[in-house]
C-alpha cells in the first residue's frame, strides 16, 4: 500500500506542475495525449485504491452530480465596487486628493489591467480550497466552489508548506478569446444561440448548476486583491501578488509598481497601446496604493475604498471581412502586417485597416484572409483585431504567408533573438531609408519644415538622397527639378535644412532611429554625456548606470555607435557641421557619482530641483524620486520631510547641499 500511496502522490504533484505550467506559465512541457496518459495513470490507481483518493487531487475537480441549487456566501469583509473615471485630468485630480489625505508621506502605486470578468472570491483554509463565491451586493454572493473547483489553473492546495491558515483571494473568473471562438463555433454547429462576449459567458458559467458543463467553458482567474485573511505575510499589494504566485495562484498579469501617481499615469498611457498583445478583455487600468498600512489610514467611503481608482476607456468593437493582408517596413526595417478590412463604422469614424503587429499575433489569433473579424477600439489606440469569428469561417479563407524575404530590397529577413518581429536587416533598404527620413525630418527630431512624405519618396526614388548627410547636400538645382518644387519652396527648404543643423545632440540622437531610443532616452544620453564624443567612448556598462536607461537599451545605443553604418552616418553628419553638441551646459561631466543613487528632498538653496538631478547623472549618478536600502544618498534641504525620516529609520547617509558640492567639485559661490 506504501508503494501505491507514493505512487499517487508522485502523479499528483507531477499532473499539477504540468497545470501551472499549462495552465500559468504558459509554457507547456507535455503534449495533450501525453498529459491524458499521467492523468489517467492516476485514475486507474485511485479506481484501484479508493482509500488514497484526496479532496486536493486532480481526479476531483469535476463532480458527476449538478447542484439543486446555489447556497448564499456571506463575505466576512465586504466586497465593495471601485470609483472610476474615464477622464485623464480627473484621474490626476483623484492623485492629488490621495496626497492631501496622506501629507508628508511617500505613496507608491501599483497599475493592473482590469479584467473584464466576474468578481470571485476565494478561501483557502490550511491551504485547502475550501470556498469560491460571486460577489453578488457586495455583502452576500452565491456558492459557486463546484465549479471553482474545475478550473485548471487554480489549486485545490496551495503550493508550498509555509501558507497562511485563512487566506481570501478576490480576483476576476474570465475567458480568453480564443476559447469563446472556440464554443461559438461550437454553438453554430449544433444550432444553438451564440454568445456575445466573454464577460456574459464568464459570470454566467460561474453560475451554473452543474460543474461539468462549467468544466467545458475553460475559465481562468486573475487574482488582483486580498479579503479576510490570517498570516498573510506581505505587507504591500506588490509583494502580494508575489506572494499568492508562489502558492500556486495567478495573479493579475502586467502588473507594476511606481514611486508616485505620475509615474503611475504615465504608465498607463503605454499600458494601453498594449491591448493588443492581450487573447482576453480588459476594461480599464485600475491604481492601487501600493502599502496596506496607507490603505488602512484611507479607509472606504460606504460604497468603495479610497485607495484604489479604475481608469475606464470606451470601448467599440464591430464585425467586419478581412479582404487582405499586407506588409509594411518601418524605420528599424521591423515587418508589420496590416489587416484591410470592408470599411465599417466604428466609434464614429470608418474603420479600414487594423494593425496585426506580428507574425506571432497572426498565428495566436489564427487570423486567415477571408475570415470574419471582430474589430476593436478602445481609447485614443488604433483598431485591432481581437479575434476571428471562427463560426463563420469556410473553406475560401487563406492563410497569410509571411514573407521571407523583404518586399522592398528582397533582403531575406530576420527574427530578432527572443523577440516576435521580423526585420529586414540592410540598413540600406528603400522602405527603411524612406521612413527614417520622415522621422529624421519630424517636428520632435530636426525639424525640418517643407521634408513631407511626397518629396522624400521622390528624393529616395531617383536616388537623390541615400542617407541622412545627402540631405544636407541638396542644393537648388536639384530640388528645383522634382514636382512641385519651385526656386521659392526649394530655397525656403535649404534654409531649413541648414538651420536644422543646430538642434543639438538630443534631438539629433531621436532623429538616427537607434532601436529602442526615443524622444526622454536622447535627452538623457545628452544631459549625461553632452557631446557625441563622450557618448562614443561610453561603455555598455556605462550606459546602463544611465538613469531610466537598462541594459537593452545600453547594449542597442553602443552597437549602433560602433556599427560600420552608424560610425559613417555620424561621421558624415558631423562633416557636414551638424552639431553633436547638448544644447544645454554640460561643463564638469566626469564619473565622480558612478552608480551611486541619490534622493533629493526638502529647499535648496544652490540649486533648483531639476538642475541638481541634471548635475548628478552629469557626473554618472542616478536621480530617485524614493528612498530604499538602495539609496547610497540623501542631499537633505531646509524643511525636509518624509525622506529624511525614512533614510534616517533606513540607515542611508544623509549630506547637505554643500556636502554634495563637494562631492562634484563645484567652488563656485
Amino acid at each position: 500500500m506504501s508503494n501505491a500511496k507514493n505512487e499517487a502522490e508522485r502523479l499528483r504533484a507531477e499532473i499539477r506542475r504540468h497545470d501551472q505550467l499549462y495552465y500559468v506559465a504558459n509554457r507547456p512541457e507535455l503534449s495533450d495525449l501525453e498529459y491524458d496518459r499521467l492523468y489517467q495513470k492516476l485514475v486507474r490507481l485511485e479506481q484501484d485504491h479508493p482509500d488514497l483518493v484526496t479532496p486536493d487531487s486532480p481526479t476531483q475537480r469535476v463532480s458527476e452530480q449538478p447542484m439543486s441549487g446555489l447556497n448564499s456566501a456571506t463575505h466576512r469583509v465586504p466586497m465593495l465596487s471601485i470609483d472610476n473615471t474615464y477622464d485623464l485630468d480627473e484621474l490626476r485630480a483623484y492623485g492629488k486628493r490621495i496626497a492631501k489625505l496622506l501629507p508628508d508621506e511617500t505613496i507608491e502605486w501599483v497599475v493592473e489591467l482590469k479584467v473584464d470578468g466576474a468578481a470571485l472570491s476565494l478561501v483557502y483554509e490550511n491551504g485547502l480550497l475550501t470556498r469560491g463565491a460571486t460577489r453578488g451586493n457586495g455583502q452576500v454572493g452565491d456558492d459557486v466552489t463546484h465549479n471553482v473547483r474545475t478550473m485548471r489553473d487554480l489549486p485545490l492546495r496551495l503550493h508550498g508548506e509555509d501558507v497562511p491558515p485563512l487566506l481570501e483571494i478576490r480576483g476576476e473568473v474570465y475567458m480568453t478569446n480564443q476559447e469563446l471562438a472556440r464554443i461559438n463555433q461550437l454553438r453554430q454547429e449544433a444550432g444553438e444561440e451564440l454568445y456575445a462576449n466573454t464577460r456574459n459567458v464568464s459570470a454566467g458559467a460561474i453560475r451554473l448548476l452543474d460543474p461539468r458543463i462549467a468544466a467545458t467553458r475553460h475559465l481562468r482567474f486573475a487574482a488582483h486583491g486580498v479579503g479576510y485573511s490570517e498570516g498573510l505575510k506581505s505587507q504591500t499589494h506588490i509583494d502580494f501578488l508575489r506572494e499568492i504566485e508562489q502558492y500556486g495562484v495567478p495573479a493579475t498579469p502586467h502588473a507594476e509598481c511606481f514611486p508616485d501617481f505620475d509615474a503611475a499615469v504615465a504608465h498607463c498611457e503605454q499600458l494601453i497601446e498594449r491591448l493588443h498583445e492581450l487573447d482576453f478583455e480588459v476594461d480599464g487600468l485600475v491604481l492601487k496604493v501600493n502599502r496596506f498600512d496607507q490603505r488602512a489610514k484611507l479607509g472606504a467611503t460606504s460604497k468603495a475604498p479610497r485607495w484604489v481608482v479604475a481608469y475606464k476607456f470606451e470601448k467599440y468593437e464591430a464585425v467586419t471581412r478581412l479582404e487582405s493582408i499586407q506588409v509594411q517596413v518601418g524605420k528599424t526595417g521591423a515587418i508589420t502586417p496590416v489587416a484591410y478590412l470592408e470599411p465599417v463604422e466604428l466609434a464614429g469614424t470608418t474603420v479600414s485597416r487594423a494593425s496585426l503587429h506580428n507574425a506571432d499575433e497572426i498565428a495566436r489569433k489564427d487570423v486567415r484572409i477571408g475570415d470574419y473579424v471582430v474589430v476593436e477600439k478602445a481609447g485614443k489606440i488604433i483598431p485591432h483585431i481581437v479575434r476571428v469569428e471562427l463560426h463563420r469561417r469556410d473553406d475560401s479563407v487563406r492563410e497569410f504567408p509571411f514573407p521571407t524575404a523583404c518586399p522592398e530590397c528582397a533582403t531575406p529577413v530576420v527574427k530578432d533573438e527572443g523577440g516576435v518581429y521580423i526585420r529586414c536587416p540592410n540598413p540600406g533598404c528603400p522602405a527603411q531609408l524612406r521612413e527614417r527620413l520622415r522621422y529624421f525630418a519630424g517636428r520632435n527630431a530636426m525639424d525640418i519644415e517643407g521634408l513631407g512624405e511626397k518629396l522624400i519618396d521622390q528624393l529616395v526614388r531617383e536616388g537623390r538622397v541615400k542617407s541622412y548627410g545627402d540631405l544636407f547636400r541638396l542644393d537648388l538645382e536639384a530640388l528645383s527639378n522634382l514636382e512641385r518644387m519651385g526656386e521659392k519652396s526649394s530655397k525656403n527648404l535649404i534654409e531649413q535644412i541648414a538651420a536644422s543643423k543646430e538642434r543639438g545632440l538630443a534631438r539629433l540622437l531621436n532623429a538616427l532611429s537607434i532601436r529602442h531610443v526615443g524622444a526622454r532616452v536622447s535627452t538623457l544620453l545628452a544631459m549625461r554625456f553632452g557631446t557625441i564624443d563622450r557618448l562614443r567612448a561610453a561603455t555598455v556598462e556605462t550606459l546602463s548606470n544611465v538613469d531610466e536607461i537598462g541594459p537593452v537599451i545600453a547594449a542597442s545605443v553602443y552597437e549602433y555607435l560602433h556599427s560600420p553604418y552608424g560610425e559613417h552616418t555620424i561621421d558624415d553628419l558631423a562633416s557636414l557641421g551638424v552639431s553633436m553638441e547638448a544644447t544645454e551646459q554640460t561643463e564638469g561631466t566626469s564619473e565622480k557619482l558612478a552608480g551611486k543613487t541619490f534622493v533629493v528632498t526638502g529647499t535648496l538653496v544652490h540649486y533648483t530641483r531639476d538642475e541638481i538631478e541634471r548635475l548628478i547623472a552629469q557626473h554618472g549618478g542616478r536621480a530617485s524620486s524614493s528612498v530604499s536600502k538602495k539609496t547610497d544618498y540623501v542631499v537633505a534641504g531646509a524643511d525636509a520631510g518624509s525622506k529624511l525620516a525614512k533614510a534616517e529609520q533606513l540607515g542611508v547617509k544623509v549630506i547637505t547641499e554643500d556636502e554634495f558640492r563637494e562631492l562634484i567639485g563645484d567652488t563656485a559661490n
